[in-house]
């Protein structure tokens, strides 16, 4: 079974504009621009984020944002750091629960896409439809995770290949599999995010998944 504690980025409901203001604990209204940025994020077919959209819905100056933050680039930023923890902690859980090979594998690509489809906004990001325009290095950030992802789904299907004996070239095999599998992800979140949302990143995963591996 894939893992079912995927975590989801919290839009929180406490930014409705009608909700009493108070005045934000020390590291509060950080957490509220992110949360407000990725609810942003979350709205299909949404344009690119201006800091100044992002202030209006926060009730706040764009000077208050940059209180917090240097700039928007250090807003995804964030965002970016909050993914690689999450993502990278489940792969290492799996690791540490399942045996290598095609089914460790298996469950990888299945856990980043569960946490694509629990955080659309965040999806947007790790396929770059929201980074579009925004600084080089925030695109070249994704491209590093879903390396280091391919890397993963590498070293688990050529250990688990190793040891089963089967393959005449564990290391040849493994290495096209995992690029098949990382295009697969990353295919499967741009055509969610680019539907609007609608289309399931997880539809009929388990043949694609048998085709492949």
């Amino acid at each position: 079974m894939p893992p079912d504690d995927v975590p989801a980025s919290t839009a929180d409901p406490a930014l409705d504009p009608a909700a009493p203001r108070k005045r934000a604990r020390p590291g509060e209204r950080r957490e509220q621009i992110l949360q407000a940025l990725a609810a942003m994020l979350e709205q299909p077919g949404g344009e690119r984020i201006t800091t100044a959209a992002l202030a209006a819905r926060l009730q706040v100056s764009e000077a208050a944002l940059y209180r917090h933050f240097a700039s928007k680039a250090q807003m995804f930023e964030a965002l970016i750091d909050f993914i690689e923890a999450s993502v990278f902690g489940l792969v290492n859980q799996i690791g540490q629960r399942d045996p290598a090979g095609a089914a460790r594998a298996a469950r990888i690509v299945t856990m980043v896409l569960q946490f694509g489809e629990k955080n659309p906004g965040m999806a947007r990001v790790m396929v770059g439809d929201a980074l579009v325009g925004e600084h080089e290095r925030l695109q070249e950030r994704m491209n590093l995770l879903f390396d280091k992802l391919e890397a993963a789904l590498r070293q688990s299907l050529r250990e688990g290949a190793a040891q089963d004996g089967a393959a005449a070239t564990p290391e040849a095999d493994a290495k096209v599999a995992a690029s098949l599998l990382a295009a697969f992800m990353a295919g499967r979140l741009q055509r969610f995010a680019r539907s609007g949302f609608r289309r399931s990143p997880l539809d009929q995963l388990a043949a694609c998944l048998a085709r492949i591996l």
